[in-house]
């Protein structure tokens, strides 16, 4: 069975109570929120990619056993724009929208030239982000929602460059144990300069309630860009409890090409390009100076969207992530190639990603040509160069991943188990998979003609193992007449705990929060 990536869907705004087989554990309890496209067209106008899409936020609730469901669109200003034109009329990355050829040449002159500096879409469709007591729904640009995790509702529209100078932040925010949250944003030409902004924002407790935990907003380090008028791309960045990791790769944004992307009738997406005859930095900031580490990392062309854990061991600091050859995946999400079967068979064109582990050391003592890694469980090297530099060699741990997924609790410490999602024939998972980065072994659940989400790690209250815990994930169930639902695995065996069925049909996501009830 083939998934339809373009159907639009239909909003569930009241609770549907789903139906439980199985038996949930009486101690999980809270509401896992999720978040991804989930309308593709407005009157006689389809946006071209599916990352376009307006976003369709649902939650999970569980208490006493028992789950209710509900899905919600995100009304924000483009929701409401695109409505109330009955067309598409605020641009996305991959779709630029024109305006009306009804209206008159001065409007139509206007619209040109405001989109010379574009204000973003605040079409927030990739994830769920806690700022203080808030959560809010966020994409790439400078704009996130803040949103009711209960209710669903949108709620107020946070611009980020009301309160620090970045155009772009990553959709992944770390937290460490007060709460705070930290944040990897863009500054683009700002006094004439390029460069990353990593900045933390408060935890609940140190923020008034009555105002955006973004007033207190502090720039903890910034990196500069190699390229004035070419930033990297970055979906996320690592963290351990002394290091902060950020990979400066070779998927770039020509900012220019950008700026005159409407006068030349094509998307921003096509002006985002990936280098392979470029390295990849790797840098290292130390959270006590608050700067970058003196070696330079470095390492081959690669495309990373995720970061699996960082964790530092006897003088080095261990990076896992998810790496690409090329940028060929985004390609691969435009709404006409996703009609073709993409998980029935191999796609020729498909670049099946890898869970690579990366080593940084943190000191550069030793002789030029001599490998620097000194940990004995991984085949990944660091080989100083006759500049100073430090040449990096990532050890592959397991092909054909994403979306990865740990126990946060060890979030920057060193780990074992990642849940994510098996794409080994193209980027629509059919199955998800725990992994063990120790003994490289790996469990999986699949079902027949079922499409599994992201897998979210809930660890037991007081746990001390670590994958003590369950893990859910939303199923979309393609097999006529059978429904959608729920599933909980056990985190330790992999196996089926329970499943929710819902009266209701599921749309394709891409991230998700669960938000415990004592939160």
């Amino acid at each position: 069975m083939q998934y339809d990536y373009g159907k639009n869907k239909v909003e569930h705004p009241d609770p549907v109570k789903a139906e439980v087989k199985g038996l949930v554990p009486d101690w999980l309890e809270g509401t896992l929120v999720r978040n991804g496209p989930g309308l593709f067209s407005v009157g006689e106008t389809s946006y071209n990619h599916w990352f376009d899409g307006m976003a369709l936020l649902h939650s999970f609730s569980i208490k006493n056993g028992e789950l209710t469901y509900r899905s919600k669109f995100l009304r924000g200003d483009t929701f409401n724009s695109n409505m109330q034109a009955n067309r598409i009329v605020v641009s996305e990355m991959g779709t630029m929208a024109y305006p009306d050829p009804c209206k008159n040449i001065f409007s139509k002159v206007i619209t040109f030239l405001s989109h010379t500096i574009p204000d973003f879409t605040d079409n927030c469709a990739n994830n769920i982000i806690k700022y203080g007591n808030d959560y809010h729904a966020t994409s790439e640009t400078n704009y996130i929602r803040k949103i009711d995790p209960v209710t669903l509702e949108t709620q107020d529209k946070v611009d980020y460059l009301k309160h620090l100078p970045v155009n772009i932040v990553a959709s992944h925010t770390h937290y460490d144990k007060e709460g705070n949250s930290y944040s990897m944003g863009t500054s683009i030409a700002e006094k004439g300069k390029t460069k990353y902004t990593l900045f933390k924002v408060p935890g609940a407790g140190g923020s008034d309630p009555s105002q955006t935990a973004l007033k207190k907003v502090e720039v903890v380090c910034t990196v500069p860009c190699r390229s004035l008028l070419t930033p990297s791309y970055h979906h996320s960045f690592g963290m351990t409890d002394n290091y902060f990791i950020f990979i400066e790769q070779p998927l770039k944004l020509d900012i220019l090409k950008m700026a005159t992307a409407y006068l030349r009738k094509v998307s921003w997406a096509s002006c985002m390009k990936f280098n392979p005859e470029e390295s990849t930095l790797i840098h290292l900031i130390d959270r006590k100076t608050n700067k970058v580490v003196g070696t330079k990392f470095y390492t081959g062309a690669m495309c990373v969207y995720h970061q699996v854990n960082a964790f530092e061991d006897d003088g080095h600091v261990v990076c896992d992530v998810i790496a690409y050859d090329d940028n060929g995946l985004y390609e691969m999400f435009y709404l006409d190639k996703l009609k073709e079967p993409l998980a029935s068979e191999i796609n020729p064109l498909y670049c099946k990603p890898r869970c690579k582990r990366f080593v940084l050391p943190l000191s550069d003592k030793g002789e030029n040509g001599e490998d620097l890694v000194k940990l004995k469980y991984t085949t990944a090297s660091a080989v100083k160069e006759k500049d100073g530099k430090v040449l990096c060699q990532g050890e592959v741990l397991f092909d054909g991943v994403e979306l990865p997924r740990i126990n946060y609790i060890f979030n920057g410490r060193k780990y074992r188990y990642v849940y994510a999602c098996l794409v080994d024939k193209s980027p629509v998972a059919t199955k998800i998979v725990k992994l063990d980065v120790e003994t490289k072994q790996q469990i999986e659940w699949t079902e027949e003609d079922c499409f599994a989400s992201e897998a979210v790690f809930v660890p037991r209250p007081n746990a001390v193992d670590e994958d003590d815990g369950v893990v859910l994930t939303s199923v979309i169930n393609a097999n006529p007449g059978q429904r959608c639902f729920l599933l909980v695995l056990d985190g330790k065996t992999f196996k089926e705990v329970a499943r929710a069925y819902v009266d209701a049909e599921f749309h394709m996501d891409m991230h998700g929060h669960f938000i415990p009830d004592s939160s």
